[in-house]
């Protein structure tokens, strides 16, 4: 007897087992299930510190897939050539995969599913990524998509989200493997450079270990979690965007989990469950302005006076965290020292390089591209945006944060920035030490030189900003 043609799981932004509508119907199928990762054109092209961090995931599944008594096949190249080598090696008839909304991820799915259908294979894609399919959201008015969050979350609130799916018990191994890489050989923390040894520490890598995260925050935090997210030495937030990049766990099990909590009177619970509806309403905006990534959300932006040149000296003070301002230099070294940055320290520092030095939002977007490990297209692009004025902000486009003001009100003990400011401390913190070995020998800092001076007034920045925004100073 002949053996079923295997199925193969296109593993990509969902390395997980539970959870997994594509993986589940690989399953289903009854047919021998090849794993596969693909370092194709999209993640070859990922920044240095995400592209590192998803290396990271990709050794994780693989030991979940052995243990489970299976293999992750590893392949390098265009995503449609290897799919074709790989279903020519093994004689496949169908490929899974979790559906993403991002533009190159969007073009290059279409092109694979449309090129191995009209080969007679059969090519399906799945929820999974987010919580609502983009195009199942429409105002109640024309069919429109939503432009503001606030009418979004109040869309989709009740609706029901897809059920929970245990990991499976057995994935049918093939007879017989295809070739695979090796992962070490692909070298995807190379241009992380010393840094990876400075961020490791901070990662929480896979499905077993996301799922611990979420349990931990909340057993202990969501409680007060609408109270105490906006302070940035608190660690009141769940950390989970680092997890839900790479899909380590399904946003349906951390909804789910957290519609439990609410019900059982968490006071944090309904305001969590909101910023992970924001993550859905970023890819609402992706999938039906697909410019979001690269071009001005906004119509009559696109002649305003950013400057967009990235060696001007204050832009390169910003991206070392030498501003001279300490809201501003202690959330850009608490992403060099651990991949991530605190969400209200995202909008200040956004705030201070697009209005206080004007300065586009791509420099800004780009950069975190690079440097963060939870970087997600959807949400990188809409935060930089809302930020700049320039995306979908129901509040007015001239809001100017005052990093000074905002420090004193969130970091009032000075526990945000003694964490992350060593230069002119008796007894520099072992965090603030690490941004200097993280940081690129370039750059040529040490703990010992004097704090730098501020790249620019407050004050002078806002009139700058609002001058340029052509509004009155209320």
């Amino acid at each position: 007897m002949t053996q079923t043609p295997p199925v193969i799981m296109w593993f990509r932004r969902d390395l997980r087992l539970s959870d997994n509508a594509a993986l589940s119907a690989a399953v289903n199928a009854g047919a021998p299930v090849i794993p596969l990762f693909i370092l194709d054109e999209v993640t070859e092209d990922m920044g240095a510190a995400p592209k590192w961090r998803l290396g990271l995931s990709v050794a994780v599944l693989a030991r979940q897939l052995a243990d489970k008594g299976t293999r992750l096949i590893l392949r390098r190249g265009r995503a449609l050539d290897v799919l074709r080598d790989v279903i020519a090696e093994t004689g496949a008839g169908a490929v899974h995969w979790s559906r993403l909304y991002d533009p190159e991820s969007r073009k290059r799915d279409e092109g694979v599913k449309s090129a191995l259908k009209d080969e007679g294979i059969s090519a399906q894609s799945h929820a999974g990524h987010i919580l609502f399919e983009p195009w199942t959201v429409e105002t109640k008015s024309g069919g429109d998509f939503y432009k503001v969050y606030s009418p979004f979350w109040r869309a989709v609130k009740d609706r029901p989200v897809a059920d929970l799916i245990a990991a499976p018990k057995d994935l049918n191994p093939p007879a017989e493997w295809p070739a695979s890489d090796d992962l070490d050989d692909w070298g995807m923390g190379d241009a992380m450079v010393r840094g990876r040894d400075v961020v490791l520490p901070h990662t929480c890598v896979g499905e077993e270990a996301a799922i611990g995260r979420l349990g931990a925050f909340v057993a202990h935090k969501i409680d007060a979690y609408k109270a105490e997210r906006d302070y940035p030495a608190a660690e009141a937030t769940s950390r989970l965007s680092e997890n839900l990049t790479y899909g380590e766990i399904a946003p349906a099990r951390i909804w789910h989990t957290g519609a439990r909590a609410m019900a059982e009177g968490a006071r944090g619970a309904e305001h969590f469950l909101k910023e992970l509806v924001w993550r859905d309403f970023a890819y609402h905006l992706i999938y039906h302005t697909p410019h979001i990534t690269t071009d001005n959300w906004r119509e009559g932006w696109d002649n305003f006076g950013w400057n967009t040149d990235e060696t001007r000296a204050d832009v390169v003070a910003w991206k070392q965290g030498r501003t001279g301002n300490e809201f501003v230099d202690a959330a850009m070294r608490e992403m060099y020292v651990t991949g991530t940055m605190h969400n209200r320290s995202r909008m200040i520092v956004g705030s201070y390089l697009c209005k206080h030095l004007l300065s586009h939002w791509r420099i800004g977007q780009a950069w975190f591209a690079d440097c963060l490990i939870d970087w997600d297209p959807a949400s990188n692009a809409m935060g930089w945006q809302w930020i700049a004025g320039s995306g979908p902000d129901a509040a007015p486009y001239f809001r100017i944060f005052n990093p000074d003001t905002q420090l004193d009100k969130f970091d009032a003990d000075h526990a945000y920035r003694k964490a992350w400011i060593a230069e002119e401390r008796a007894a520099p913190s072992k965090t603030a030490l690490s941004y200097f070995d993280a940081v690129p020998r370039s750059w040529n800092l040490s703990p010992d030189a004097a704090y730098p001076e501020p790249v620019i007034d407050l004050a002078e920045g806002r009139k700058r900003a609002l001058e340029a925004y052509d509004v009155r100073d209320d």
